[in-house]
């Protein structure tokens, strides 16, 4: 198969050695690249149950066929490893330019295994691999590290963990370009678990493409049909906070951890405020016209917001904002910094710092931490990073420690916060948070709000409108749509650049691509099988660990109403909602813990069958 290099920079950090791996042609023709190959090779090589900070833990940084090919929206790559929310696989996806020089690197991606007996960098510059020593960038900022590492080796892109990622933190993820993070599954702890403190890139070569001419017209004109759509434009104009205000409008903005779906003050944080108080410049990621990234500088108790740490996209407004009450812009900005600098995911530090909010409110924590104060917000994100006091524990897991203390408001679902889409208004959302083996996921590819236009996708047999307050039907709705994702996932393209419903709907365009790059021409059944299989790999996984049906639910918040606003009075039916889970799980051809046999057999992954003879017993 074209455009892949058919191999992997493979490292033993425990060892201190570098090497290359053939990765089997067959792998590339069943998984294409990113989510799948990831997936498959943790699967083969990190046997399920291992300890999330132990050497044999690995890291993938993987990348799929269009990297390094400039093409718009595939300026990404993903990260997966065993995370130390789930303790099993999870995966990652991020923007920025290490994705664009990992695909000119000559390899498809990095595994990362070991742990290294002091700290240490990956360097990849031009073909040559080796580790470095990186005890003078210990203990430093994300931003710092990457400014340092690309005076001593030009053009180099970094990914880097800072202090909260070297102290196990299990908010902390990799920091990518100062201000793109692999956030989520606490990514960052696994790098500092193995004394990893960064990557750095610069590729030197061009992909083997099947046509190239056509694909670099094609190219062309995916960019220009880009920018020929006036949501893309909007969303460069006011970046995804530009939908902040009218999710506050619909009653779906989380506000309060989850308690209402109305933030009084939106619009002092959405989009359009940011965009004329503190915006100084859009950024972009590699090959991608649209520049929705923020770009941002202010001042918030005398301390600075630097344009370097970008700014916070709608994720961060809403989880260190409304969830938490706060509604000064400035105090978003400079948590959102913070977050950046030690390398913390800021959806998974807004849900810790609400549930420090709430849990002082009823008296289950002595700190005072007052609703919709912004400097107690700055003070946690620090406490937090730094592991101080009750930082610590909060830093060594959210679920575990609400637990301990009685907090049964904690919003999480396998250990990993809640992002901030209310499911109580998109309930098949709330499915796929409830069933992903990742724990709660906003971009494993089903929004209800998608489908509520006629004829959303006519090519793959969706033509009516569908309610998203209505759970009926939603289980085939959530398969289909996960399926399409997990295909993204594979190519590891954007998510806001692939259309997965409406008249821009362009898989038909990406599949063209696709057949000028690889060689491969797929329909669309094609790509959801390719999806499924994918998908797949993770539930296998998941159940391996001992994952299995009667996990998967939601925080009990979700089954009460919300007291106002257009989605109040419509809590999310717990035996409905009970109903739907067994009816996805008939549909994907699962038994309780995961993929059954023949539905292995049915994805081409038969080999794989012999490893559910390890899975724990009913």
């Amino acid at each position: 198969m074209k455009g892949v290099y058919g191999r992997y920079l493979w490292v033993d950090l425990s060892a201190g050695k570098v090497a290359e791996k053939e990765i089997p042609e067959r792998w590339y023709e069943l998984h294409l690249g990113g989510r799948g190959l990831a997936a498959r090779l943790l699967l083969e090589h990190v046997r399920p149950g291992t300890d999330p900070f132990s050497p044999e833990n690995a890291v993938v940084f993987a990348t799929g066929p269009f990297q390094g090919t400039g093409l718009a929206g595939a300026g990404r790559h993903v990260v997966m490893a065993v995370s130390p929310k789930t303790r099993a696989i999870a995966d990652s996806y991020v923007g920025g330019f290490l994705g664009y020089e990992l695909g000119r690197s000559g390899y498809d991606g990095i595994f990362i295994t070991g742990e290294a007996p002091e700290p240490v960098y990956l360097l990849l510059y031009e073909g040559k691999a080796e580790l470095r020593s990186a005890r003078d960038l210990w203990g430093k900022f994300t931003a710092e590290v990457e400014a340092e590492l690309r005076r001593r080796h030009p053009g180099v892109r970094v990914a880097a963990i800072g202090p909260a990622g070297e102290k196990l933190v299990s908010q902390a993820c990799i920091i990518h370009d100062r201000n793109r993070a692999a956030g989520r599954p606490g990514l960052g702890a696994v790098m500092g678990a193995k004394l990893l403190k960064a990557i750095a890139v610069k590729g030197h070569t061009e992909k083997p493409l099947a046509q190239p001419d056509k694909f670099a017209k094609a190219r062309a004109e995916f960019a220009q049909d880009l920018l020929s759509d006036e949501g893309t434009l909007r969303l460069g104009e006011y970046g995804t906070a530009r939908g902040l205000t009218w999710l506050s409008e619909m009653g779906i903005l989380p506000t309060k951890n989850f308690q209402e779906g109305v933030f009084d003050f939106a619009a002092e944080i959405g989009g359009e405020a940011l965009k004329n108080k503190i915006l100084v410049d859009r950024d972009t990621c590699a090959g991608c016209p649209v520049r929705c990234k923020r770009v941002v500088r202010t001042e918030f108790l005398g301390r600075e917001v630097l344009p370097e740490y970008g700014g916070p996209e709608y994720e961060s407004l809403a989880a260190l904002g409304s969830l938490c009450l706060v509604s000064d812009l400035r105090a978003i900005a400079l948590a959102n910094q913070l977050c950046n600098a030690y390398g913390m995911d800021t959806i998974s530090v807004g849900v810790a710092v609400a549930t420090l909010m709430e849990a002082s409110e009823k008296g289950l924590i002595h700190e005072r931490i007052p609703w919709g104060d912004g400097k107690a917000l700055v003070e946690w994100v620090e406490r937090i990073a730094r592991r101080e006091g009750l930082g610590d524990e909060i830093a060594g897991g959210l679920e575990a420690w609400a637990q301990k203390i009685g907090a049964d408001f904690v919003m999480t679902v396998k250990g990993v916060e809640v992002p901030m889409h209310e499911p109580r208004g998109k309930v098949g959302l709330g499915l796929s948070y409830a069933i992903t083996p990742r724990g709660a996921n906003h971009m494993e590819g089903f929004h209800d709000t998608m489908l509520e236009q006629d004829n959303p996708t006519p090519e793959l047999g969706v033509t009516s409108r569908y309610d998203r307050f209505s759970l009926e039907g939603k289980a085939r709705l959530v398969v289909l749509y996960e399926d399409l994702r997990s295909f993204v996932n594979s190519l590891v393209m954007c998510a806001f650049i692939t259309k997965e419903a409406g008249p821009r709907y362009n898989f038909p365009k990406i599949r063209e691509l696709l057949a000028y790059v690889t060689g491969l021409e797929i329909g669309p059944q094609d790509m959801l099988t390719m999806g499924a299989r994918n998908f797949a790999l993770m539930r296998l996984y998941s159940g391996l660990c001992g994952y299995k049906k009667g996990h998967d639910g939601l925080p009990p918040r979700f089954h009460e109403p919300l007291p106002r606003g257009a989605s109040a009075g419509k809590p999310i039916d717990p035996e409905l909602f009970r109903k739907e889970i067994e009816e996805y799980y008939r549909l994907r051809g699962w038994d309780e813990f995961g993929p059954a046999p023949k539905t292995l057999d049915e994805l081409s992954l038969s080999d794989l069958i012999p490893k559910l003879s390890s899975r724990p017993k009913r």
